[in-house]
């Protein structure tokens, strides 16, 4: 099984889980059997169309799926998938 690795941000949806073994053939079918699991997730990954997040960065590997096939990246048993959510910064302003 492919194991997809939760940002800490997202730990508080899955019980604290750091990584989650799934049998998903895509990223995205990975990625949806890990919300079924944890449904409190899906809203911080996929927007109201089902589509993951544009600012959802989903790696298999080292690899962005941007980089690859998207979300129809192929996942072997031996895959490690990341989420990466976007962190916003703060403004610096000089007075």
């Amino acid at each position: 099984m492919a194991k997809l690795i939760i940002p800490t941000p997202l730990r508080k949806f899955t019980n604290n889980q750091s990584s989650v073994e799934t049998r998903g053939e895509t990223v995205l079918d990975s990625v949806r059997e890990l919300t079924e699991k944890y449904p409190e997730l899906r809203q911080h990954v996929f927007d109201q169309q089902g589509k993951i997040r544009s600012f959802v960065r989903i790696y298999v590997g080292d690899n962005d799926i941007k980089s690859l096939d998207n979300e129809k990246t192929q996942v072997q048993q031996d895959s490690v998938i990341s989420i990466i959510p976007a962190i916003a910064g703060g403004v610096c302003s000089k007075r």
